[in-house]
């Protein structure tokens, strides 16, 4: 069974947003990133990642969305296989995202920054990563106690 871990917000304020995670629900931050493509913060309360997010073109917000839009931008699904996975999306009509792979480094089960695989479109305009080897800062996914860790998806 899959299960919800990540939820990626964009943002213009991603350092005050990032604070206010943390001040309101004690989240804890566990990295940050700041790269040619998305800077931001990853927070976490043990179970979900929370990314919060500046994405720095239109490529890696996706065109529908760009670079000035702020709200819930995805999520990720940590699933089993992503093989099964792959199948059982293309058996729903979802649409591969690749503009949005390719612009961030994403290639099914390789990711230059780490977590997610690889990012689909589902109904409703929703987009959402899926990831076999989970999200920094979750249950089930190693985590050095007392020290940041690199983040590992955009």
């Amino acid at each position: 069974m899959a299960k919800l871990r990540h939820i990626a917000i964009a943002t213009q304020n991603e350092a005050e947003t990032a604070r206010f995670y943390v001040e309101t629900f004690g989240m804890t931050e566990i990295g940050k990133i700041d790269i040619p493509i998305v800077s931001g913060y990853f927070l976490t309360d043990g179970t979900i990642n929370l990314a919060i997010l500046n994405f720095k073109n239109d490529q890696v917000a996706g065109a529908e969305r760009g670079t000035g839009w702020s709200g819930i931008h995805h999520i990720g699904f940590e699933v089993e296989s992503l093989e099964e996975a792959a199948k059982k999306l293309a058996a729903a009509g979802c649409e591969r995202r690749d503009d949005i792979n390719q612009a961030l480094g994403l290639n099914m089960g390789k990711s230059q920054h780490g977590n997610a695989e690889v990012r689909y479109s589902g109904p409703d305009g929703v987009m959402f990563d899926i990831s076999q080897s989970g999200w920094v800062g979750t249950s089930g996914t190693p985590r050095h106690p007392g020290k940041k860790e690199e983040p590992r998806e955009a």
